[in-house]
This record gives C-alpha cells, sequence and structure tokens, in this order.
C-alpha cells in the first residue's frame, strides 16, 4: 500500500481518537474527521491537522481511506448516506458483519478491528494491540493489513464469522471481568477497605496467563471445591442476592470444570 494516502475518520470518539493519533503519529495524513458533534471533531481534528466537518456530504475526497469508528447502531443508517462508494472504506466494530456495506452497495470494503478498549485520555500501547482484518477482495485485504502494519506487527486474517466469538470472548475476558471488579469494590467499600489491596491479586493473576492457560491457574475454594468456605462466602451474600448468584453460578460451574 502507497502510505502515502490520506486516511479520513468517521467518528471522534475513543476508537477514532487513539486510530488517528497513532496514523498521524507515524506519518500519514488525516484529511477529514466527521462527527455529527462539530465540536468533537474538531477536537481530534486539531490533534492530527485535519479538517473538522459534521456534514457528512463533505466526505468527497475519492483518494482517502475511510475508516468508520461509531456505535454499532449507528453504523447502518450512517452507511446509508455515505456520500462516497468507491474508496475503501472499513468499519471498527467486533460485532458488525461486513455484509452491510455489500447491503449499501459500496465497493471497497473491509473490517478494520483493533482488539482493545479505548478511552480518549488513557495511553494504549498500539504497537501491542492485535488488529484483525478482513475485505472484500484481496487486494483491499492487503490494503488494510499494510495500513495495520504502520501501528503493529500484529495483525490478523479473521473472518465475520470467527470476529463475532473473538468479540463475545472479549466481552467475557475484558467486561465481565471488569464487572467483577465493581462488585469486590463495593464489597469492599461496604466494609471500610480499598480496592489497592486487591490490585496487585488482579495484576499476578492477569499475569500468570501469558505462559499458561487460564484452567491450568485456575485457584480458589471452587477449584477445590471447598463446601465450608463456599457456604460461608454465600452467606456473606445474604443481603446481595444478584451477587449471590452470580457467585453459586461461577462457583457451580468452575467445580464442573474440574
Amino acid at each position: 500500500m502507497n502510505t502515502k494516502k490520506t486516511i479520513s475518520f468517521i467518528g471522534a470518539g475513543n476508537v477514532a481518537t487513539h486510530l488517528a493519533t497513532a496514523f498521524y503519529t507515524n506519518g500519514l495524513t488525516i484529511s477529514k474527521v466527521y462527527s455529527r458533534n462539530i465540536e468533537n471533531a474538531k477536537l481530534l481534528a486539531d490533534k492530527v491537522k485535519a479538517t473538522a466537518t459534521s456534514k457528512i456530504t463533505e466526505l468527497n475526497n475519492e483518494g482517502c481511506i475511510y475508516i468508520v469508528c461509531v456505535k454499532d447502531d449507528v453504523i447502518d443508517n450512517l452507511l446509508m448516506n455515505f456520500p462516497i462508494k468507491n474508496s475503501l472504506i472499513a468499519h471498527t466494530s467486533g460485532s458488525v458483519s461486513m455484509n452491510v456495506f455489500e447491503q449499501k452497495r459500496f465497493s471497497n470494503y473491509g473490517i478494520f478491528y483493533p482488539l482493545q478498549t479505548f478511552s480518549k485520555n488513557k495511553y494504549v500501547d498500539i504497537k501491542k494491540v492485535p488488529f484483525c482484518i478482513e475485505a472484500n477482495t484481496k487486494e483491499n485485504e492487503q490494503n488494510l493489513y499494510d495500513l495495520a502494519k504502520v501501528l503493529t506487527d500484529n495483525v490478523n486474517l479473521i473472518n465475520s464469522e470467527q470476529r463475532k466469538h473473538l468479540h463475545l470472548a472479549a466481552v467475557f475476558a475484558c467486561n465481565f471481568s471488569n464487572y467483577m471488579y465493581t462488585v469486590a469494590n463495593e464489597l469492599l467499600i461496604n466494609n471500610d477497605m480499598d480496592l489497592n489491596l486487591l490490585k496487585p491479586l488482579i495484576v499476578e493473576t492477569a499475569n500468570k496467563i501469558k505462559d499458561n492457560t487460564p484452567k491450568e491457574m485456575q485457584t480458589g475454594p471452587a477449584k477445590r471445591n471447598d463446601k465450608a468456605v463456599i457456604e460461608k462466602q454465600i452467606q456473606l451474600l445474604a443481603n446481595h442476592s444478584d451477587y449471590k448468584d452470580i457467585y453459586q453460578l461461577i462457583t457451580d460451574n468452575i467445580i464442573k470444570d474440574n
């Protein structure tokens, strides 16, 4: 791919901010940043010396690669009104099929999915982020692959069916795990303690699966099938029926998996 090609971003949220900034830092030209909220578009455009717009009709540069970074439930309607059908366009969603482009009669399209959680003001080392690529032709696939290689060596060819399952796995590994931290934090606060007590344990648990499978590293009362401890902990959750149900369900599954 000719890395002198320009990129335009559709969306100015967390994902767009990290990707646009990373491409700009690596010497690529960001042409335009579109957002329905012009102030959001300007904030990102100013960072990458691009033009901000809230008018989708102004996305009219045939030479651009367009990267769509918007919420899943917005993609379909946005593409319906997109003014260019021939330029290469890709979305960054983990769960929306590539067929969404075909249905809107786009000619060149694909997926540019970074498998990471992003927050605007939280640094992420983009070189360590896996990118998942798919496209409707080999040429477009190569273009998106080369584009991702500007940012990271961790580039993977993943089809839409695989990506659906990958995204589901990510929900378990990331979103659900984070909710467990929320539960843990509440239990600690209610008993005059702080989440900082658990942070070394959280980090060590995550580090263990760098070289081992999660199943091999499973510990705790459910792994040992320690019925006395399990019963005591269920009693501690007597006033938290939702948490008790979660505890019981996960405990039962770990015991069954032993």
